[in-house]
């Protein structure tokens, strides 16, 4: 199978869009209230020779959706899969066959010569271990973000890849999609002038979407591996909570930051080219789900980007409330000198300022006090255009995992390697720092290294 390629997939996208000629100069493309974005999945020249077998490590939520994801994929099989808890290893027979292989030890996936990759949906304090196991086992990686579980761990993981040449993805699945794509054709094409400005923000309040995940009925010391599962952090009796609400607790998750900043820093790189922020402040706190939660449950970060020769300084602000009465909303915004936009995974809305000046309708009316013959006007919103994915396209998540399986297939780089992991992690990871200490932290994007003021 050969997936339409990146280049490919801009040209589709930017024949239907507009060009920087265009942008510049004011197009009346830009009075069109919606263009479509659309990518042709199609899959040429599959065999049974170019299958590609898969085993899930870590099948809670987030690594059984990747997994079926995966398998979306034409050639791409299912084979085992690892979990420390019973029930999960249980409910992958029965979603996918009894014959599927199960353990609740990652090691015994790595030894088998028939799996050809391995998807990570782990608790963030397993995915440096089992990323470079499985990596210097001979498999494929695609690891959940983020990344990593502290700034330490990311240089050994970027190691890793060099050493072994195997491909390996970060999961911030919406890297890939078409909306990145289109912003990023647009901040290049001038579309919104100079950027100076970004921010993200997500909110959350239903239980689960805080990370009070269900507890089963059986979790116990026998159905779980909890010797194995805090085996690399501190040793404490078994507590269901830490295990199946381990977002909430520091030796095992990474807070709102890691969950979902880490997202925000993805797509902003993608667009921006940006490496990273020069300094990292945050500010929040527990204001509401006082459940035993170690991490905050609203959380702001703002960062200052520095000029690079692919983007001018801006700074950047994130925030997520997950006690937000209104279900609010969740987008990443770009603001520039003539225009902003706001980015999801599936399209793009874009405004531009009207600036020419016989428009202005204070300057009109000074006219006519004045004896002026002009006619005044109204006050004219700014430009507005909506691209929209169509319908049929199958998301951001789909993308990158074609991303994923096509590199491995075809011996080509994906787009959110482990350097550029680790530069979304970082200033996510930073902001926890930050947070905990109550202080600004400085960081070298380039050299991905903390510096000391």
């Amino acid at each position: 199978m050969a997936e339409k390629s990146p280049s490919s997939r801009r040209s589709f996208i930017r024949k239907l869009g507009t060009t920087a000629a265009a942008v510049a100069a004011g197009s009346t493309l830009f009075a069109t209230d919606k263009h479509s974005l659309y990518l042709l999945h199609r899959h040429d020249g599959f065999s049974a020779n170019d299958q590609i077998n898969i085993a899930l490590i870590g099948a809670g939520g987030m690594g059984t959706q990747d997994a079926l994801v995966a398998l979306q994929i034409p050639g791409v099989k299912l084979v085992a899969v690892c979990d420390l808890y019973d029930g999960r290893l249980k409910d992958a027979k029965n979603r996918w066959g009894a014959d599927i292989f199960t353990t609740r030890n990652y090691k015994e996936i790595l030894s088998r010569k028939d799996i050809d990759a391995v998807i990570i949906g782990t608790p963030d304090h397993w995915h440096q271990q089992i990323s470079i196991d499985a990596m210097r086992a001979g498999k494929h990686v695609y690891c959940e973000k983020p990344m990593v579980h502290s700034i330490a761990e990311g240089p050994a993981v970027i190691q890793a890849q060099k050493e072994t040449g195997k491909v390996f993805q970060v999961g911030s699945q919406g890297v890939s999609s078409l909306g990145n794509e289109k912003a990023k054709e647009l901040l290049k094409s001038g579309a919104i002038g100079e950027l100076n400005y970004a921010e993200g923000f997500w909110a959350r309040r239903a239980p689960v979407e805080v990370w009070q995940y269900p507890i089963p009925d059986d979790a116990s010391a026998q159905t779980v591996d909890w010797e194995t599962y805090i085996s690399n952090t501190k040793k404490r009796p078994f507590d269901d909570k830490r295990f199946f609400r381990w977002r909430n607790y520091t030796d095992y998750g990474t807070g709102m930051a890691g969950d979902l900043f880490v997202h925000l820093f993805s797509s902003l790189h993608f667009i921006t080219g940006s490496y990273g922020p020069n300094k990292v402040y945050a500010s929040g706190g527990l204001r509401f789900w006082n459940d035993g939660r170690e991490v905050p449950d609203v959380l702001l970060g703002t960062f200052d980007y520095g000029k690079t020769v692919v983007h001018p300084a801006f700074n950047l602000s994130l925030r997520c409330n997950f006690v937000d009465g209104t279900s609010g909303t969740t987008y990443l915004r770009l603001v520039g000198s003539e225009g902003a936009m706001d980015v999801t995974w599936d399209g793009v809305v874009l405004k531009r300022n009207k600036v020419i000046a016989s428009d202005d309708p204070f300057y009109l009316e000074k006219l006519k006090k004045a004896g002026g013959s002009a006619e005044r006007k109204k006050i004219i919103p700014p430009e507005e255009i909506s691209y929209e994915a169509e319908k049929g396209y199958l998301g951001g998540p789909y993308d990158h995992m074609s991303n994923f399986f096509n590199a491995i297939r075809n011996n080509k780089t994906v787009v959110e390697d482990a350097v550029f992991g680790y530069r979304a992690a970082a200033p996510a990871l930073l902001c926890n720092d930050s947070y905990y200490k109550n202080s600004a932290i400085f960081w070298d994007p380039d050299k991905m290294q903390l510096v000391k003021k």
